[in-house]
Order: C-alpha cells, then sequence, then structure tokens
C-alpha cells in the first residue's frame, strides 16, 4: 500500500470556503427578451455586483443578486426564474489539468444530499447552494477544507 497524499483531498485541506453575503438568482431568458434587455442599459446589474451570463443556444442564463433582479423583473416577464441561492467560492486557485478536485466537492455534497450548481471561473470554481441548505454545506465541505467562513 502507497504512502502517498491523495492529491485531491490535499487541495482540498488547502481550499477556503468563502460565501458572498448577497442571495442570488438564477435567471434564464429567451435570446429575445435578453436582447431587448441589452437595449436599455438600466437593466443590466450593478458593474461592481458579482454576476454571470452565459449564452448558449437555447436561452440566456443570468446568475445576478436579488437586489439586481428586483430591478430588473419587470422588463422579463417570461423569464424562467430559481431564487435563493447563496454563492460559495472554493478559494483556492487550481491550475486547469486538476483532476477530480469539482468531482470531490460535488460528491461530498451529494453524499450529505444537497443539491448544488457549479460554476467555473478561469481561476476558481463557485457553487450555488440553497439558502436553506447553506449550514449543512459549510458544515459537510469544513470537515475536509482549510477554513469555512
Amino acid at each position: 500500500m502507497s504512502d502517498s497524499v491523495d492529491p485531491v483531498s490535499e487541495l482540498l485541506r488547502q481550499t477556503r470556503i468563502d460565501v458572498a453575503p448577497a442571495t442570488y438568482v438564477v435567471v434564464g431568458l429567451s435570446h429575445q427578451t435578453w436582447a431587448q434587455l441589452l437595449e436599455n442599459p438600466e437593466l443590466s446589474p450593478r458593474p461592481d455586483a458579482p454576476f454571470m451570463i452565459f449564452r448558449d443556444q437555447h436561452e440566456v442564463t443570468l446568475l445576478i443578486e436579488a437586489d439586481d433582479w428586483a430591478r430588473i423583473r419587470h422588463a422579463a416577464r417570461d423569464a424562467k426564474v430559481e431564487k435563493w441561492f447563496r454563492l460559495v467560492t472554493l478559494n483556492i486557485t487550481l491550475p486547469w489539468d486538476t483532476v477530480g478536485y469539482l468531482a470531490r466537492v460535488t460528491g461530498l455534497l451529494a453524499d450529505a444530499g444537497i443539491s448544488i450548481g457549479c460554476i467555473t471561473a478561469f481561476s476558481r470554481d463557485q457553487l450555488l447552494i440553497k439558502q436553506e441548505d447553506l449550514g449543512k454545506a459549510l458544515r459537510v465541505l469544513g470537515q475536509h477544507a482549510a477554513e469555512a467562513c
């Protein structure tokens, strides 16, 4: 049996788990509604707030703070909306050739019965976790990470 350290476990032990203070909304928009929103700069998320825009062939997905959604929702009445997410950052910079890190994190949460969404930024991964599951998720991840705050 090898005494080598599991590299994914070691990376997880170096990870700080950070929680953004705001509550987030995931919004699914038609391409037509998205085009209409783009025509009016007042319907954009605040530039200093974390947000995500992802456009694929099916729809446009926005991840925005609940306050921004409250301000623009009147202009996107046909949107699909999921509310009450917290944005949890796995605060460790991982090389792009890292294998199994996110699988381990999501596996730990799945084993605890916690549903999540994942966002991969250039250097860090983020999780969308429902507010009601946040405490449990932090307890689960905190057993394996450097710090959960």
